[in-house]
């Protein structure tokens, strides 16, 4: 860790405050904490929390860079199908976790420029640092129209329309468990001057029933995403008529729990450095995971989710009109070479064209026909 930037005098004093937060937490739990409980407080701890604390997350100044960040084609792509949403129920859109707000106010220009602006674009925030830089993002793009964002603490009740929600489940917390020796152990967190692992045999053993089919190694280390799925079921009674779509890094089930994966996908992002030790700088540092997408198709489908599609992001934003976007664009203009290596990143092989999926979902609601996206290249049949 020695090769990563070194924080400032007052980040890591707020490293440390949070880390003196976790230490308490163990102690009032009887010294041990499930890791989901350390990365709940890690991510979202009042006002020392990753998410929750003052520091730049996203773009070149933050620590990672997301989709809507790398080029308004993105969000511009994606606000064909929800035209397609909106079209078919009205109503309203709803953002889960907008991050900069960037993918808010490009959705909000396209579907103005599509004429199916929505009666309120609402959006679903915990942080209010975020909310407050999402509104000066929003307001600054389109004046116009800040007027008619909504946040919102919690689910709407009986919400119709179009919900999108991009790199939202990797942020929710996991709970580790581990193979070994015919018995599985549940990987919590636990203090010894200073933090570490100690694993605990796991209580529950029918949360990972969905593991039974795979031929795991020993000391086999993964993830289960119960928050995760269990979000998307709410998502779903949360939700009259319309539809859900969820851009994220994942796998299907069959090569989630690959053996050969046998640490698992835990990730940390500080400063764009990518690491493996979630107990360096709690706070300063995102905490992520893949997505088991075939365990988001089961919770989903048990909610009253009717599955769309499941397919790359390369395939999702070509089949929804990707390169046509791009086509309006002056190629003697020099900001088309950017939008072009944008475009590159976004649906590259290598880069996050087929790291990234999108999984989408409708209810109570019969679209005339395929939602875009899912027209070209649907791979539901491998969840």
């Amino acid at each position: 860790m020695t090769s990563l930037p070194a924080p400032s005098a007052e980040q890591s004093a707020a490293s440390r405050a949070l880390v003196e937060t976790v230490r308490a937490e163990i102690a009032r739990a009887g010294g041990w904490l499930p890791f989901a409980d350390y990365m709940r407080l890690a991510l979202y701890a009042p006002g020392l929390g990753y998410y929750a604390g003052g520091s730049r997350k996203f773009g070149a100044a933050g620590d990672f860079v997301t989709a809507p960040e790398l080029s308004p084609l993105f969000g511009r792509t994606l606000a064909r199908p929800v035209a397609q949403v909106l079209a078919a129920v009205g109503g309203d859109v709803l953002e889960v976790g907008a991050g900069s707000g960037r993918l808010a106010a490009d959705l909000l220009a396209e579907l103005a420029a599509l004429d199916r602006l929505p009666a309120r674009y609402r959006i679903l925030e915990v942080s209010a640092e975020l909310a407050a830089r999402q509104r000066e993002t929003i307001a600054a793009a389109l004046p116009q129209l800040v007027d008619r964002v909504e946040w919102l603490d919690a689910l709407p009740r009986g919400f119709v329309g179009g919900i999108v929600g991009n790199e939202v489940l990797d942020a929710m917390p996991c709970r580790l468990v581990r193979w070994s020796a015919g018995a599985w152990f549940e990987r919590g967190v636990a203090w010894d001057d200073g933090l570490r692992w100690e694993d605990r045999p796991l209580a529950d053993p029918a949360a990972v029933a969905h593991l039974d089919g795979h031929a795991l190694p020993d000391d086999y280390l993964t993830e289960i995403q119960p928050e995760a799925c269990a979000f998307v079921a709410s998502l779903a009674d949360a939700t009259a008529r319309g539809a859900l779509i969820l851009p994220d890094y994942g796998f299907a089930a069959d090569e989630y729990y690959h053996p050969q994966r046998s640490r698992g996908t835990l990730m940390c992002h500080y400063r764009h450095h990518s690491h493996d030790d979630p107990f360096h700088l709690p706070g300063l540092e995102d905490i992520t995971t893949h997505v088991d997408f075939s365990a988001i198709w089961r919770a989903g489908d048990a909610a009253g989710w009717q599955l769309e599609g499941y397919t790359t992001q390369a395939s999702f934003l070509l089949d929804a009109g990707l390169l046509e976007l791009m086509g309006q664009q002056d190629p003697a203009d020099p900001a088309y070479f950017r939008t072009a290596a944008a475009v590159q990143k976004l649906v590259g092989p290598a880069e996050m064209g087929e790291l990234f999926k999108v999984i989408g979902f409708s209810k109570g609601v019969a679209l005339p026909e395929l939602l875009a996206g899912f027209r070209r290249d649907d791979r539901s049949g491998g969840l």
